[in-house]
């Protein structure tokens, strides 16, 4: 296989600032851009959960709460970085965080509960996430995408894998351990294990500019719908915070199970429609690596950190029965669109280029 060549190496830099997509994300992106955030966004965030018919898939909340997020990442262009811990943002943040955890709550199922071991863990998550019978996009990419399905697929896909794992690592200081040491191990291969040129965000950004996608984190936020926005908030919200630990790891788990059947079909999707195997590198990749990923996830990090500590057992079923739940939202959201004949995106890929 192919490495990347240095000047195809990802630098990190702040993206661009969202369009707003309604009063509060027009007031937080003022403030920020203005550096005069105030207790008034407390406010406008209350008004604006209220107002939604569904926090999860309401444009407004979403943006502005991956906004407020985006500051513990590479930040925002023309943002000061002091903002981050502003006392007036977190304020309004945690409204929406309340409110988007209380709405992935009440569309979460709750799992059995399986023994606290390590096995028993394992089994009940390969078990769960080996239950959707759903309509497939995967699928559906591998026998129907064409090339314009393909390239709405990169940008929907973008606005998370461009800073892939970075949300589950949060939890790395918050473990110890079997589950540290499995979550390390896991995190490891996502960046590369110590090779630049294997970063899989460097080796994503590589098959967007193979489908000719601009590979700028944050280039495409403005097109994608607020289901997709939730998808990521839902791992920030797991991985901010101390006590969704459980949560985080079980998305994780969830997340790397679900991975390697997929990008298969994903690969095959993309030869079918002519892409080499420079382009499709991201998708074989993950074939291989997350059959193992799955095993380490299941056993050692999600088995691993209950069976040394059985409170953590219901926050880690929750948290992968929330990513097979979101994650799903998305890509039937995707598909729904598309069998209509339609754009997946708030825009067209061409409209917005012109």
């Amino acid at each position: 296989m192919a490495v990347l060549d240095d000047a195809e190496i990802l630098t990190q830099t702040p993206m661009t600032m969202p369009e707003a997509r309604g009063p509060l994300s027009a007031a937080v992106t003022t403030a920020l851009t203005a550096g005069t955030p105030t207790g008034e966004l407390r406010r406008l965030a209350t008004v604006a959960v209220e107002a939604a018919a569904d926090v999860l898939t309401d444009d407004d909340v979403q943006l502005a709460l991956f906004v407020l997020y985006e500051l513990h990442y590479g930040g925002i262009a023309g943002v000061d970085d002091d903002l981050e811990w502003n006392p007036d943002l977190l304020a309004a943040r945690a409204v929406l965080e309340v409110a988007h955890e209380a709405a992935v709550r009440a569309a979460v199922p709750r799992p059995e509960r399986p023994a606290p071991t390590a096995e028993a863990v394992s089994a009940a998550l390969f078990a769960l996430t080996g239950e959707d019978s759903g309509p497939s996009l995967s699928r559906w990419v591998a026998r129907k995408a064409d090339r314009s399905h393909i390239r709405e697929f990169l940008v929907q896909k973008s606005v998370y894998t461009l800073k892939e794992a970075d949300p589950h690592s949060w939890a790395i200081p918050r473990l110890s351990g079997r589950a540290k040491s499995a979550l390390v191990e896991i995190q490891s291969d996502e960046y590369g294990g110590g090779r630049p040129k294997r970063i899989h965000s460097a080796i994503f950004a590589r098959t967007m500019r193979a489908a000719g996608l601009d590979d700028a984190y944050g280039t495409y936020v403005d097109l994608v719908p607020a289901v997709n926005l939730a998808a990521l908030n839902t791992m920030s919200l797991f991985g901010l915070h101390r006590r969704l630990r459980g949560a985080v790891v079980g998305h994780l788990a969830a997340f790397e199970m679900t991975s390697s059947v997929p990008s298969r079909l994903y690969g095959d999707g993309f030869r079918r429609n002519g892409f080499d195997a420079d382009a499709t590198w991201y998708f074989d990749e993950h074939v291989e690596a997350d059959a193992v990923h799955e095993q380490i996830a299941g056993r050692d990090l999600a088995g691993g950190l209950v069976e040394a500590d059985p409170t953590m057992l219901d926050d880690v079923l929750f948290g992968a029965a929330a990513c097979m739940v979101v994650e799903g939202m998305v890509g039937a959201h995707v598909l729904a669109a598309w069998e209509a004949g339609g754009s997946s995106l708030r825009r067209p890929l061409a409209e917005a280029a012109a």
